[in-house]
């Protein structure tokens, strides 16, 4: 088999992941592996990834900002595993991999001889990561399901219920997000357990479960005991004074949390008095009083522009942040101060803006950067690199199973 060797750098460094996922959840995943220094060979369908196709804005119609951002740092084939010439192509890069990473559900999986159990016995070092809607073990299992339905089974709508009185979604495809970086980290996991042992595993990682346990975390709170000693719900959390709050010029975000910080803040506001208000005096006073201290915030931070308590809470050293729009983002002072955005040419898209690999390693960082692919760019590489011949490669192209 004709791998190179890996030139990318980063902890991951030498590492082969053969991606077959689409949409959100699972790109995220095998994005963040590439970022730290995978080969991650993108394997996609006839057609391509749908996230290709969904977002306005596009240069041209296969090649969305969504599945740019997304997909950095992967090379990209198309194989019909449909045909068993692509199928066949498939499991010889899985072969060669340490890595297998699909959001197929499993019995589609199983129909493919792509279970854990089948390539298992093709690759005894495999990682194989399934990141499915529902754990195998209930009764959910196999349901399609995308990230609106997981908030809204999970209890993600249900914390902006509770703070605002309508259920509402996170105007991000939170749950997507989280669960993929939860699937990158479990691999992370799983090759240093093989580094040990030498022998690969199988890992599910449910999207419901996952974000169950996410809200769970934060707002299980006095019904974390049997039997409850209170309601479940973090107050301060679910307050609807928790956001941005006006001032007389726009928005400040404002969490004092120690006594130092929050005595702080009440000096800040003309307000000595409250440090002695039973209310108030204690964490615990604070968190049983939230929607009064949450009332007090809003009232005073009416009164002085936003750059006025900016200065003011920076003097006191109490936490305290000017409110970003989406666009602001693109102009916040200490983005452009760690160099966040960076300017990369694509060869067909042209001049693009991205978001850089956020984590930093001492030990050294994925030198080379790649742009998102355009649909089956780097297949004839791929393939090579299989261990097809030219002429094999031709007869894969001819048959329909290399598009």
């Amino acid at each position: 088999m004709n791998r190179p060797a890996s030139r990318t750098g980063g902890p991951l460094e030498g590492v082969k992941v053969i991606d077959l996922t689409t949409v959100v959840v699972g790109p995220i995943c095998t994005r963040t592996l590439a970022d730290q220094g995978a080969e991650v060979i993108k394997v996609e369908a006839p057609g391509g990834d749908i996230l290709r196709y969904l977002a306005a804005g596009c240069r041209t119609p296969s090649m969305s900002g969504k599945f740019i951002n997304f997909n950095r740092n992967k090379r990209g084939i198309v194989l019909d595993i449909k045909k068993p010439e692509g199928l066949a192509a498939l499991k010889r890069l899985i072969a060669g991999a340490d890595v297998f990473v699909s959001n197929v559900r499993p019995a589609g999986l199983k129909r493919a001889g792509l279970d854990p159990a089948a390539l298992a016995v093709l690759n005894p070092r495999l990682i194989h990561c399934g990141i499915v809607a529902f754990g195998e073990g209930g009764r959910y299992a196999g349901r399609p399901a995308y990230d609106p339905i997981i908030q809204s089974l999970s209890g993600v709508a249900g914390t902006f219920h509770r703070a605002t009185g309508e259920p509402r979604f996170v105007p991000m495809v939170m749950t997507d997000h989280v669960t993929g970086l939860v699937a990158a980290q479990a691999i992370g996991f799983a090759l240093y357990r093989r580094e040990r042992t030498g022998v690969g595993e199988a890992i599910e990682v449910p999207m419901f479960e996952v974000a169950a346990s996410f809200v769970a975390s934060e707002h299980l709170g006095a019904a974390s005991f049997d039997p409850p000693e209170g309601p479940t719900g973090d107050a301060r959390l679910l307050s609807p004074d928790y956001r941005p709050l006006p001032t007389k010029d726009g928005y400040v975000t404002v969490h004092p949390n120690t006594n130092a910080q929050a005595f702080a803040f009440f000096d800040a506001i003309g307000r000595p008095e409250l440090k002695d208000d039973p209310r108030f005096d204690t964490p615990i006073a604070r968190t049983e009083n939230a929607e009064a201290y949450f009332r007090v915030r809003a009232e005073e931070l009416a009164l002085k522009t936003t750059a006025e308590w900016l200065q003011i809470f920076a003097a006191l050293d109490v936490p305290a942040a000017r409110y970003n729009s989406i666009d602001d983002l693109l102009e916040d002072p200490h983005l452009a101060d760690v160099g966040f955005w960076q300017v990369e040419s694509h060869a067909t898209e042209g001049r693009l803006r991205r978001a850089r690999t956020p984590v930093t390693f001492s030990g050294g960082m994925r030198r080379e950067s790649l742009p998102a692919p355009r649909l089956g760019a780097h297949a004839d590489a791929i393939l090579a690199e299989a261990g097809y011949s030219p002429a094999e490669i031709a007869a894969l192209r001819a048959s329909g199973a290399v598009p």
